[in-house]
């Protein structure tokens, strides 16, 4: 039995910054950062499937490739899928060599065609895999998940950065005998949209020799917001 996992990666990218007037020179300030995590359970995958052929000639290893191809997105297609859950993400037909007495001798040609595939139900993903092996796919990777609605999460997870800062800007005030007066700028980290691919699954060929289905288990992912909260204290 086969168990592939994934954990989410946060990565920071950019920032937005939310300022009022400034206050004067004199004024005395408190900056403080704040995050917010949100855990949700991913209901989205996104896998490579490819197929390589090999053959004597381009024209041979491209006709073996197309029929390997033709089969692997029909049974992918019958999985149920949405019809733009598709879409090429590498062809690449190269020679391959034979050395012998420091000779080089001309092998044949490989051909390596690859399909990003978009699930959208989860159930789907181990199904999808499962038939695209046995329909002849020789190598699966890049699997990564993620939330359909991530925006909302990201909205809760800014919503908690927020009020952290705020509440620290607030107990430092107070241990200083003072209190926030009102917040002069607040500086949004983004999380980047998509989590990136994870190598954590390659599977080849001899998977179609097993009777064993895959059983997909993804992790919790979190979508993280951090904020710098600049606030004037009197």
């Amino acid at each position: 039995m086969r168990r592939l996992f994934a954990c989410a990666l946060s990565l920071l990218v950019s920032s937005t910054v939310f300022a009022q007037t400034p206050p004067p020179p004199d004024t005395a300030t408190v900056v403080t950062v704040g995050e917010g995590i949100v855990k949700r359970a991913p209901d989205r995958a996104w896998v490579t499937i490819a197929a390589e052929s090999r053959a004597k000639t381009p024209a041979e290893a491209q006709k073996l490739n197309a029929d390997a191809m033709s089969a692997v997105t029909q049974k992918i297609k019958g999985a149920g899928l949405a019809a733009d859950a598709m879409r090429t993400s590498a062809f690449d037909l190269h020679p391959e060599f034979d050395y012998a007495n420091g000779k080089q001798s001309l092998r044949g040609y490989v051909l390596r065609n690859a399909l990003e595939v978009r699930v959208d139900d989860l159930a789907k993903l181990g199904p999808v895999i499962d038939v695209a092996v046995g329909a002849g796919a020789t190598a699966v990777s890049n699997v990564r998940f993620d939330i359909k609605d991530r925006s909302k999460a990201e909205q809760e997870a800014l919503q908690q950065a927020v009020a952290d800062a705020r509440a620290q800007a607030d107990t430092a005030a107070q241990a200083a005998g003072l209190k926030v007066e009102r917040v002069v700028r607040i500086e949004v980290h983004r999380e980047a949209a998509m989590p990136p691919p994870r190598p954590m699954m390659a599977m080849r060929a001899e998977m179609a020799a097993s009777s064993q289905p895959v059983i997909v288990a993804p992790d919790e992912l979190e979508v993280k917001a951090l904020v710098t909260l600049t606030a004037a204290i009197r």
